[in-house]
């Protein structure tokens, strides 16, 4: 048989490919003879991925619930995802920033929307029942969401307003992790009583969320975006999408969920407990927190006004 010159060419490139790994070409070419075709189950995993959803409770919203938030953790390894690529790059352009930025304000936006799955696609009776039986669980336990910020900004800004005068370079991870503001969700700061929600959450991701952020102390989207050179920093495009990304996560994301919660936990009367037992009501909303990625691309103003008017 002739070898086509395209396939002369494939096999040299592969075999330059191998030999860069002090591999045998014609060792893995064999094994392609034993190879089975790949399918699209095989490939997603599909199988795998179905058999995730275990119900607590016979109640059939349950199962809405289940899958919602599994969706949202795709999404949330998505995100990080892009931000790894952001904050390991080396020469950043402004193109590849915003658009990176924009892939995740996208999935963000697609969360948003979300939000009505569980808002219209449950029934808040079967809601308030098997709420219950997931106690102390809770979507505040979200590891990813957290990494998510963690990689999004530096530490001060996810500080408790309340504590920021105090935080400085030089604190501790461990004594600033301590005044984050989703501490606020388990945590009476004047007696230092931490709720199960909150010690099951601490005890299970602490270290990981100080090895964390030390990794994106100077690498943080926000970090990258300082670092870069002034004509850069102030590109129309990349400033649009630094304040869309800002905007979207730490406001309308926020309320969507702020707004879905009070629907189930609110009916006209003070705001009740979240599955797990946390003051989801004071540490959401973002006029009690001022949660904000990136300061430098907001007016003044517009930090000041931050969140008053959702």
């Amino acid at each position: 048989m002739e070898i086509q010159p395209e396939t002369k060419k494939l096999l040299e490139q592969l075999k330059a490919k191998y030999d860069a790994i002090d591999q045998d070409l014609d060792t893995h070419l064999e094994g392609l003879l034993y190879g089975e075709p790949i399918t699209y189950w095989d490939y997603i995993q599909t199988d795998a991925l179905l058999n995730l959803q275990v119900q607590r409770t016979t109640l059939p919203d349950e199962m809405v619930f289940i899958m919602y938030h599994q969706i949202n953790e795709l999404l949330f390894k998505m995100i990080l995802w892009e931000i790894q690529q952001v904050a390991h790059h080396e020469k950043l352009t402004a193109q590849f920033f915003s658009e990176r930025l924009m892939r995740i304000s996208r999935y963000f936006d697609m969360l948003t929307s979300s939000f009505t799955i569980m808002a219209e696609g449950m029934e808040v009776e079967q809601y308030l029942q098997f709420r219950n039986t997931l106690t102390p669980a809770s979507g505040f336990q979200s590891a990813q969401y957290r990494k998510i910020e963690f990689a999004s900004t530096d530490l001060i800004n996810l500080i408790d307003a309340r504590f920021r005068d105090t935080i400085d370079r030089n604190t501790t991870y461990e004594h600033a992790l301590e005044h984050l503001y989703w501490q606020a969700a388990g945590k009476n700061f004047k007696s230092g009583k931490k709720s199960y929600l909150l010690k099951a959450f601490e005890e299970k991701y602490k270290n990981e969320f100080i090895a964390f952020t030390k990794e994106y102390n100077t690498i943080n989207l926000y970090a990258k975006f300082k670092g870069l050179p002034a004509e850069v920093k102030d590109d129309p495009m990349l400033r649009d999408a630094m304040r869309h990304y800002d905007y979207t996560v730490n406001v309308t994301w926020v309320m969507s969920h702020y707004n879905t919660a009070r629907k189930y936990l609110n009916h006209g009367k003070e705001p009740e407990e979240a599955t797990g037992g946390s003051d989801w009501a004071k540490y959401m909303h973002p006029k009690y927190q001022r949660r904000i990625f990136f300061p430098e691309v907001w007016t003044e103003k517009e930090l000041e006004d931050w969140g008053k008017d959702v």
